[in-house]
């Protein structure tokens, strides 16, 4: 017996023309002081690309600060599940209890088959003291797949929705 999708997998052709018109991938201008490139794959649980997903962006500024006209970002996936981004390196930032986090990205993923999206964060390479030290990150058993890796052209980062080297999601 073959069973078709289910509701819950199925999101509708809304989804892709609702969020695409608003693609916003780059927060600063390339080339601009301080630009940077972060890019990366959406991937399912067997690693095949999810070429429909949409991957927003949200982050402090280069002081540490958020504001209503900077930091957020969204990109639509290729036919390979790649996204890309233009921005800076966010500054650390004070939570409600006096701690730093380290820099980092906020990353949410909307994708077919989920009812919701899902949230993660993207830690920056260079920060290793900063990352050992951030209460969020230090709360994860493993979170190894939320640190990016440095490429020729910036930071790579790859979200695997489900499997073996799935990434570390937060409750929303």
């Amino acid at each position: 017996m073959t069973v078709g999708q289910t509701p819950s997998q199925t999101v509708g052709p809304y989804f892709a023309l609702g969020l695409f018109a608003q693609t916003a991938h780059e927060l600063v201008t390339a080339g601009s002081s301080g630009a940077i490139r972060v890019s990366g794959r959406v991937l399912d649980g067997a690693a095949e690309p999810v070429p429909d997903a949409i991957v927003e962006v949200w982050q402090a500024d280069e002081a540490g600060r958020y504001s209503t006209d900077f930091g957020w970002g969204r990109s639509g996936c290729d036919a390979d599940g790649r996204f890309s981004f233009i921005t800076v390196k966010p500054g650390r930032v004070a939570n409600g209890s006096g701690e730093w986090q380290a820099p980092h990205l906020m990353v949410m993923v909307f994708a077919r088959g989920l009812l919701k999206p899902v949230l993660t964060r993207m830690y920056f390479p260079d920060e290793e003291e900063a990352n050992a030290q951030d209460p969020v990150l230090s709360a994860v058993e493993d979170g190894s797949s939320l640190v990016a890796r440095p490429t020729e052209d910036g930071l790579a980062f790859d979200v695997r929705l489900q499997g073996e080297d799935e990434t570390v999601f937060f409750a929303v």
